[in-house]
């Protein structure tokens, strides 16, 4: 009885360091393999990197979708027990640039739209469709010819606007010439002293096109599974500081499997044209005697900001 016991557990400690040296082995293997799978994907992005060097078109898109939806019945604990609500966001980036010796042609869009909605099923008499929350609208073209690696003198076109609600009103489009450098080759700085900023809109006594200095930042990197895109577009008004405005939106996505992924995207805009516009319409005398006219003085210029977090996808 006792030879039987030593047997199996010698047997026992045998197959313990057979499956040992097996884990070990297979360790090894993987290692191996890993070092020749990371040293091609050096050369493919090596080689990647020459191609996006090459003359020609250069295109690309990616864009986040985000969203939610909820229904509540007999919930007692909050104001509305009986609702259903929701919100739906979509941002897309999309760019077509043409990269050749002596000159660059580069054009993008942004499109950023939301909806939401809350149905108070205990009152008749509420909105229970989606309503637009977010809308934004910009597409530019930059061309430019080179005056070396880095400088280029340049012309830019750039439209902005809504287009769920107030389509062109207001809608802003810039027209200018002047520099543009390119210190790297996923940043663009284009400095502008020449520009007018064309305001559409059907309030003129607020809304005013000017001449002014335009300057627009953009950088757009793509590592690997990461995309990323950050851009800052400045116009100084010459006739007068209230009429300048900024934007800056930034846009991240990261693929986790095929074209589909997470993504994040926000901007922040000043705009004190937009913003007597909106004091204005909330202006009403007869209701509230009290309350004091806007203008330009007294107006609160808010910083204007939204984000977008959901599930991304890639063109």
């Amino acid at each position: 009885m006792r030879n039987k016991v030593l047997l199996s557990f010698v047997l026992m400690l045998t197959m313990s360091f057979g499956f040992a040296q097996t884990k070990e082995e297979l360790q090894a293997q993987k290692s191996e393999k890993q070092a020749v799978a990371d040293a091609a994907q050096a050369e493919a992005n090596a080689i990647q990197a020459q191609i996006d060097a090459l003359p020609g078109w250069k295109k690309g898109a990616f864009g986040v979708i985000g969203g939610s939806l909820s229904n509540f019945n007999n919930w007692y604990s909050q104001g509305s027990p009986n609702n259903s609500s929701g919100n739906i966001g979509i941002n897309f980036n999309a760019y077509a640039n043409k990269l050749e010796d002596t000159y660059f042609w580069r054009n993008s869009l942004t499109v950023n739209l939301a909806w939401v909605k809350f149905d108070d099923k205990d009152n008749p008499n509420d909105d229970d469709s989606f309503r637009p929350s977010t809308d934004v609208f910009n597409i530019s073209s930059l061309y430019g010819r080179k005056l070396s690696d880095k400088w280029a003198a340049s012309a830019l076109g750039e439209y902005r606007t809504t287009i769920l609600n107030n389509f062109n009103d207001p809608g802003y489009l810039d027209l200018g010439v002047g520099f543009t450098w390119t210190p790297t080759d996923n940043l663009i700085v284009v400095i502008h002293p020449l520009n007018y900023n064309f305001v559409f809109a059907d309030n003129d006594a607020i809304f005013n096109s000017s001449l002014g200095a335009k300057v627009v930042a953009d950088y757009t990197r793509k590592i690997g599974a990461i995309n990323f895109k950050s851009n800052l577009s400045a116009f100084y008004s010459y006739e007068d500081s209230d009429l300048s405005n900024w934007t800056w939106s930034n846009a991240f996505s990261y693929t986790l499997w095929k074209n589909i992924g997470v993504g994040f995207d926000f901007a922040l805009r000043s705009n004190k044209q937009e913003a007597l516009n909106y004091a204005y319409g909330k202006y009403n005398p007869i209701a509230v005697p009290a309350q004091t006219e806007p203008t330009f003085d007294n107006v609160d210029n808010d910083l204007q900001t939204y984000y977008t977090v959901g599930l991304t996808y890639k063109f």
